[in-house]
């Protein structure tokens, strides 16, 4: 029973029982060949020697006994150094497969322990490598989830911490008598809870948008209406920045399949996002085209620009080009990160691009061409 167990928990003694079945079942298979086929092997031989030598019933028999002593002595051999050659060869390849295997288990073991920093070592190009390296892309994506998962109670704790202190600083003032009991006192409190709000609706809506819970009503809409949508919204916005908002988007490109809300949504944040990095007296662009089967939108803007190594981080959570902007002055850095689920959602695609700072910056996404 122990054994039993044994062979059941150790997959080096799985591989030498394997061996050793294959040598036991060709071992029968040669020694009923020899059983079926030696005796009219043997008669053949036989009888060219008594064509030769004549007919001697004593040497017939001599000859007989002899031959199955020789088959038999040669199967005994044969069956001896085939163990030893399985035993050899299970040795190998439980250490050549066994050895990387268990330390991919201590290495997950580990890495359930809370160590994300945990790696194995590739052996080779096989299918063992290939599950080595699946294996440490797996704990490098573990590990960054869970720094992303750090940045972002770091990140919320912040956020939360400067309309909190805001408004304790209020209420104390308040309590002191160092502020009076006017109205304008209190609207500082309410944009302040107004901005906990906001921050609490967009956190909300990016666990919905990560977690792919967010309802869609997809219908065939015209990109043009889209785009004319959401410029109309915030027309007003630009006018007292003064700022100039051009739209370059045909009227007959191909329909797209979209949810106009969460596409007005992203055209939206984008633009929002133009108009606040944007110096007064800039110019914010909107194009769109055909581009194979997507039909692609394009906000330009004349702003800040964004240096290179912070492009492909911008649709991170809670990421910002300018650390020291606070939250009124540069955003939550939720936005874009909700724009980018969004856009993928409907299967399409979200990048960035920019010649620099100081040099403006385009926001492109793609949306497929309804069928």
């Amino acid at each position: 029973m122990k054994l039993f167990q044994i062979l059941r928990q150790r997959l080096g003694w799985k591989l030498f029982l394997s061996y050793l079945v294959i040598i036991v079942v060709g071992v029968v298979v040669l020694a009923g060949t020899v059983q079926f086929h030696a005796p009219a092997a043997l008669a053949r031989h036989i009888a060219r020697m008594e064509a030769l030598l004549g007919y001697d019933p004593a040497l017939v028999a001599d000859l007989h006994a002899n031959f199955q002593e020789a088959v038999n002595e040669i199967l005994v051999v044969a069956t001896l150094a085939a163990f030893l050659a399985a035993v050899a060869v299970s040795t190998f390849t439980a250490r050549r497969i066994v050895g990387p295997v268990r330390a991919m288990m201590k290495a997950s073991q580990r890495i359930a322990d809370g160590d994300y920093h945990e790696r194995v070592r590739v052996p080779g190009q096989d299918e063992l490598g290939a599950l080595a390296r699946a294996f440490n892309r797996m704990a490098e994506t573990l590990e960054r989830t869970e720094q992303r998962r750090s940045e972002l109670i770091g990140d919320v704790a912040h956020e939360l911490r400067t309309p909190l202190s805001s408004m304790k600083g209020v209420m104390e003032g308040l309590v002191d008598g160092v502020l009076t009991a006017e109205p304008a006192t209190f609207v500082l409190v309410q944009r302040e809870i107004a901005r906990l709000q906001r921050l609490v609706h967009d956190l909300e809506e990016l666990s919905r948008a990560e977690a792919g819970q967010i309802p869609f009503d997809l219908r065939t809409v015209a990109p043009a209406d889209l785009v004319r949508a959401a410029a109309d919204r915030l027309q007003p916005q630009f006018e007292d920045k003064g700022m100039s908002l051009h739209l370059d988007v045909p009227t007959d490109l191909p329909k797209v399949r979209a949810d106009p809300s969460r596409m007005i949504q992203v055209l939206l944040n984008l633009l929002g996002n133009a108009l606040q990095y944007t110096p007064s007296g800039g110019q914010v662009t909107v194009r769109a085209w055909r581009e194979g089967r997507e039909v692609a939108v394009a906000v330009q803007d004349t702003g800040i620009g964004i240096p290179a190594e912070h492009l492909l981080h911008i649709f991170e959570r809670f990421y910002r080009v300018d650390r020291s902007r606070s939250r009124p002055g540069g955003g939550s850095g939720i936005g874009l990160t909700i724009a980018k689920h969004l856009v993928e959602a409907h299967g399409g695609r979200i990048w960035a691009t920019s010649p620099g700072a100081g040099q403006g910056s385009t926001f492109t996404f793609t949306v497929p061409i309804a069928s």
